[in-house]
């Protein structure tokens, strides 16, 4: 598969449950978890410690670790210890989250792209060389680790800007709830014009979005709207969603054109194909949410998980 990977988003309430969830994808075949850390739910980066030595192979990442709750210096303590104990498999992917998770905590967000442009600086350049000194608009950072890690730092992208400083800074960038026009058209672009400014090779486009192996139509886009229903609300996803073509993004609701630009869905060949096609249009990773359609959520789940690994597994 040329290097190209499937990812998994995994969750929950107990750890337990999760790494369960890693466990069984590495049986499955697939190559990566995937976990969202936000508010006071469970930790990514402690769930991948946990996890890391009932595995063998399979990839962890995090997609995201909100950043302005936690200065660079206390991401790396925690993420040195994941990439000692899964060497070569753990990639820490940060992002600023959104205005209104912040605020539920008290923080502000100035600046989010600056703030991150720091961020990856610190993290790369401790994690990576084992050791800092930086002084930045938004953190400092002065101080050494034992010796580096094998950890790749990515980061969450959203508009033009942050894709295009991804290319410039970061081990890759994660995209979600993007069509994928929108991912060649504007992603990949703006990537390779922040790398090649930077003189660096372009980086991975780890595509996130939703998958599902279903029958019909109707229950997915009822499934999708309710699992996935706060994105339009949210304005940084609105912005992007009426920038893509959808200018119905702007009444805060899903249509089902713009769920059929984004969602991969269908029978095993139409989802197997859908996911080569966005391969083909340059991402390096495909993360995926599963949607849970119809009366058997598990039943749909089960359907989806063992399509991605026979996909993973194919080459193809």
């Amino acid at each position: 598969m040329d290097g190209k990977l499937i990812g998994l988003a995994v969750g929950g309430n107990k750890v337990a449950d999760i790494q369960t969830a890693i466990e069984q994808a590495e049986k499955g075949g697939i190559q990566a978890a995937w976990m969202t850390t936000g508010g006071a739910r469970l930790d990514s980066i402690t769930t991948f410690a946990a996890a890391a030595g009932r595995t063998q192979s399979i990839k962890f990442g995090t997609s995201i670790v909100p950043t302005y709750p936690r200065h660079p210096l206390v991401m790396v303590q925690q993420a040195q210890v994941v990439g000692q104990l899964a060497p070569g498999r753990f990639r820490l992917g940060i992002g600023p989250s959104h205005r209104p998770t912040m605020r539920a905590m008290g923080i502000q967000m100035p600046s989010p792209l600056g703030h991150l442009r720091d961020y990856l600086k610190i993290l790369k350049s401790l994690l990576q060389t084992g050791k800092v000194d930086y002084d930045g608009e938004f953190y400092q950072a002065h101080d050494s680790i034992g010796e580096p890690v094998d950890v790749q730092v990515m980061a969450s992208a959203l508009q033009n800007n942050s894709f295009e400083l991804c290319g410039a800074e970061a081990d890759g960038a994660i995209s979600w709830v993007s069509p994928g026009a929108y991912l060649k058209e504007v992603a990949l672009p703006a990537m390779q014009k922040g790398a090649k400014e930077a003189g660096r090779p372009v980086p991975p486009l780890i595509a996130h979005v939703p998958i599902c192996v279903h029958d019909s139509v109707e229950e997915v886009r009822s499934a999708y709207r309710e699992q996935f229903a706060m994105y339009p609300k949210l304005p940084f996803y609105r912005r992007m969603l009426v920038s893509s073509g959808f200018a119905e993004a702007a009444e805060g609701a899903w249509s089902d054109a713009m769920m059929d630009g984004l969602v991969i869905y269908g029978n095993e060949t139409k989802v197997a194909e859908g996911i080569k096609n966005l391969f083909s249009i340059g991402a390096g990773e495909i993360l995926v949410s599963p949607v849970l359609a119809g009366d058997d959520g598990s039943g749909s789940l089960n359907r989806t998980l063992k399509l991605l690994g026979q996909v993973a597994q194919s080459g193809v």
